[in-house]
């Protein structure tokens, strides 16, 4: 399910991803302006993945948390983070920000560890992280 909202509410986000991030989207109306970048997201959650609004991310990440693990992302990985909320790969991620994809990688980790997201082999970790992300 991917919604078009006209309003950039990280409730409304949360409330649509509930409990599992596959599948569904969240972007803003007025700033769907590019097709190509609209398919990719309409193609990325119609196989399973996950699309959010860069300025609800940008929200989100930017709110001020309490003894929040957040609190403990270094800048770079605040950027992984937000560009793994938006449903970029890791390659995706590496060429966005101009970095290796292994760089990639350990910055991934470096969040799981912080975020507590254990490894468990029966869960996607990237989206236990990003959940625990939005639900802080």
């Amino acid at each position: 399910m991917l919604v078009l909202s006209a309003f950039a509410e990280e409730r409304y986000a949360v409330d649509l991803i509930g409990d599992n991030a596959e599948g569904v989207g969240y972007l803003l109306k007025d700033r769907v302006t590019d097709f190509a970048g609209f398919a990719d997201a309409v193609r990325r959650v119609a196989a399973g993945g996950s699309v959010l609004d860069p300025q609800v991310v940008s929200q989100m990440l930017g709110r001020k948390r309490r003894d929040d693990p957040l609190d403990e992302l270094t800048p770079r990985e605040r950027d992984v983070m937000e560009l793994m909320a938006q449903g970029r790969s890791n390659k995706g991620i590496a060429e966005e920000l101009v970095v290796t994809p292994a760089a990639v990688e350990k910055h991934i980790t470096a969040i799981f560890s912080k975020l507590g997201v254990s490894a468990e082999s029966a869960d996607h970790r990237r989206v236990l992280a990003v959940l625990a992300f939005l639900r802080r």
